[in-house]
């Protein structure tokens, strides 16, 4: 059966995902809020699903949480072959990066997050890091990104990979940029089990 996936808008079910998580560990909004820099009557409102998160305040939340963004974003598909329209996917927008996530797939050896990826010109797009490592590859366009004090340059099918915990940036170089961009957290940073991630002790 080939299923096609149109989740709930990206807003709701952060609400959802974001309650469920904050209940399994027990914390309240005023610990989030401490955690994570967000201000309680906002994580209240974003919980209501109202508002339109950013890209920087889900990678906030899931840094507070320690679970991976997808824990918060994801619906679950119910089938064995999984269709997914872009065009279907609410769009998670940051400064300079316009991202849907496709998929999120776990196994025993870890976690990957697969998102559509669209980098706009004349905006640099500034991470301060978060766990996991990020795989890079270009569709269309010319990336320029900065990890670890390198500066590289990719083109139509270029890769690149790099560990995600320090500071990095993306930028779109004389014109828009296509890609895809593959989240891989290994099982000690989230681990997983058949009832969804485990937080760290």
């Amino acid at each position: 059966m080939l299923r096609a996936v149109t989740a709930m808008g990206a807003g709701k079910l952060l609400g959802t995902n974001l309650r469920a998580r904050r209940d399994e560990q027990g914390i309240s909004l005023s610990e989030l809020a401490r955690r994570s820099g967000i201000a309680k009557g906002t994580l209240s409102q974003l919980e209501s699903g109202a508002g339109n998160p950013t890209i920087e305040t889900v990678f906030s939340l899931s840094n507070a949480l320690g679970v991976p963004v997808s824990a918060l974003l994801a619906d679950t598909p119910a089938s064995d072959v999984v269709l997914v329209r872009s065009a279907d996917v609410d769009v998670l927008s940051g400064d300079a990066i316009d991202l849907r996530m496709l998929r999120r797939l776990e196994h025993p050896g870890g976690l990957f997050e697969i998102y559509n990826q669209e980098i706009r010109p004349d905006a640099v797009q500034q991470s301060d890091g978060h766990p996991g490592t990020e795989h890079h590859i270009v569709l269309s366009g010319c990336l320029r990104i900065n990890a670890h004090g390198q500066i590289e340059e990719l083109g139509p099918g270029d890769y690149l990979a790099f560990r995600a915990a320090g500071p990095h940036s993306y930028e779109a170089v004389e014109g828009p940029v296509r890609s895809v961009l593959l989240l891989e957290y290994p099982p000690d940073v989230y681990p997983t089990a058949a009832g969804g991630p485990h937080l760290p002790g």
